[in-house]
């Protein structure tokens, strides 16, 4: 009973310290609303290219043309072997008949059209085939060649294609722009905590002469520092506020504007608002709080030498 009423008081005095010294605890606030704005903005542009690189990676799919001696029993035999493997999507093996291929042309072009129809089965020069998906994209050489030498299938594959040149291509570039984005985060939060912890020690520290009175009077160091890491944990509190409002809003406005995708493209559809942008709020309210109290507890520990 005792310690709660203990930590009512530290409440009580870092909220009474943050609206004493309003215009010092202004500026704190001011430094965590913007550092924050800038790191929920980066936090959403992160989170969207990652969204944009998965629905790339899930789009590449792999084209295993059969020879023309394949049989439809042989077909079957084929399809269980490539469910065998792990790191293909079963749910995405689809097969696809040269005459599927053929009506597919036919649709495409009026010339194909006239084309196609003087083809028989006989004639016809497509060959059916398999199309699958993998669930890791960085697996995909090794993927194919575990289907190239495949017990059964492997005397039946005419040739496989899945654009390998582009594929590595899309790998190195996805991996580049993760990294940026991920140094680009860090290093925003670093910068931010840096500027508001440095903030707050300037508000601690004008407040000197107040610290060394309630020593005068033996107050403990405890007792002197728990309220001013309070205070810091309301100052990020209500910094976080415009940050996390202009988060829910302003990317929930903007997706509903483009229609959750950019350009029109399915490739490149934005994350849907709801749950996502709690998460980011509860980020940038984590960020607020942790670095508003460790900005107190140093300019106190630090600055006033307590």
């Amino acid at each position: 009973m005792k310690g709660f009423r203990a930590i009512k008081r530290y409440f009580r005095d870092s909220v009474h310290g943050v609206f004493r010294n309003f215009s010092l605890s202004l500026a704190s606030i001011s430094c965590i609303t913007i550092t924050l704005i800038v790191v929920g903005v980066s936090l959403i542009m992160s989170a969207n290219v990652e969204n944009f690189s998965d629905s790339i990676r899930k789009d590449v799919t792999v084209v295993m043309f059969l020879k023309s001696t394949t049989t439809s029993e042989d077909v079957d035999k084929i399809k269980k072997e490539l469910e065998s493997i792990e790191n293909i999507e079963n749910k995405s093996i689809e097969f696809k008949s040269k005459v599927d291929s053929a009506n597919e042309l036919k649709k495409g072009n009026d010339i194909f059209s006239n084309t196609v129809d003087g083809w028989t089965p006989e004639t016809n020069p497509l060959l059916d085939s398999y199309m699958f998906k993998v669930k890791d994209i960085e697996k995909i050489d090794d993927t194919v060649t575990a289907v190239k030498n495949l017990e059964f299938s492997k005397d039946k594959i005419n040739n496989i294609n899945y654009g390998e040149d582009i594929v590595h291509q899309l790998i190195i570039v996805f991996n580049v722009v993760k990294k940026i984005c991920i140094v680009a985060v860090v290093a925003l939060i670093l910068v931010t905590a840096f500027l508001i912890a440095n903030t707050i020690k300037l508000a601690i520290y004008s407040r000197k002469r107040e610290i060394e009175i309630m020593r005068l009077v033996g107050a403990s160091n405890v007792s002197i520092k728990i309220p001013f890491i309070f205070e810091g944990l309301f100052i990020g509190i209500l910094g976080s506020v415009i940050p996390i409002l202009i988060a829910i809003f302003g990317y929930t406005s903007l997706y509903d504007f483009f229609g959750g995708k950019l350009f029109g493209s399915a490739l490149a559809s934005l994350i849907v608002p709801m749950p996502f942008v709690y998460y980011i709020s509860g980020i940038l309210l984590l960020i607020g709080i942790v670095v508003g109290m460790i900005g107190s507890y140093q300019a106190v520990r630090k600055y006033l030498k307590i």
